[in-house]
């Protein structure tokens, strides 16, 4: 590895730089992303996402398809939030059923 390739800075541990392939459709989505739910550049959002990735590793790729669904769901308006007397009244009654 490189000098170029790493940063060390006064505020935190030493940053390393790494290159990712991606397609350019797929590099588009990300950039409408980060820049829709307020990160301040790329990188950060990448990071974050890494790190939650790291973090939950038990959470299945499946989970998130479902997650990623709802929030389209809810953003365009064909499904509606749910409150959360809702959910656990909801989850009583699956208790009860078994």
């Amino acid at each position: 590895m490189s000098d170029a390739d790493t940063a060390g800075t006064d505020d935190g541990p030493e940053m390393v730089q790494i290159n990712l392939r991606l397609s350019k459709a797929f590099l588009e989505n990300i950039d409408a992303t980060w820049q829709e739910e307020g990160f301040n550049s790329r990188s950060e959002f990448l990071r974050y996402a890494a790190r939650d990735a790291v973090k939950h590793p038990a959470f299945s790729r499946e989970g998130w398809k479902q997650i990623a669904a709802s929030e389209h769901d809810l953003r365009s308006g064909t499904a509606e939030l749910v409150s959360r007397e809702d959910v656990v009244e909801m989850m009583d009654r699956d208790e009860d059923d078994e």
